[in-house]
């Protein structure tokens, strides 16, 4: 009986892997107040850019502005909230209908000695279309 319960557990625990989330961390990303990062998103021969920021911290809420592809949007994200992140598709659905690759950017932490908010992004892309590209900020000359 305890080596039926073992094998049991032994599959019970490789099936959860299986179908566990398919969400792969690309980047943590600190940003102070209007500061924006932008992603070049590439797949195919067609290169996105997308961008967010962060303009308000206010009562455990933050303030998102994000554009993709000429789709502008804002999401108020909470740390100890559901609503701690938000997602963004990267290709249309097209016609074989399918997972869409999308970014999920979730809020993590924020500091207020430096005034900063924490993001992670993640990248969902099951058949590995998707191409992440960091754009460095240009620095300011005086």
């Amino acid at each position: 009986m305890k080596s039926i319960l073992q094998i049991f557990i032994v599959v019970l625990l490789c099936n959860a892997t299986l179908f566990a989330n398919d969400l792969q961390e690309v980047k943590k990303i600190s940003l102070k107040k209007d500061e924006q990062k932008k992603i070049l998103v590439k797949y195919d021969n067609k290169k996105r850019l997308f961008k967010f920021r962060w303009t308000l911290y206010v009562n455990g809420g933050i303030v998102v502005l994000r554009s993709y592809d000429k789709t502008v949007a804002q999401n108020i994200l909470y740390l100890n909230h559901k609503n701690q992140s938000f997602r963004v598709e990267l290709k249309t659905r097209g016609a074989d209908f399918y997972n869409v690759p999308y970014i999920l950017v979730k809020f993590k932490e924020f500091d207020f000695k430096k005034n900063i908010a924490k993001f992670v992004l993640y990248l969902s892309d099951d058949k590995e279309q998707i191409r992440l590209e960091i754009v460095k900020n240009k620095q300011k000359t005086r």
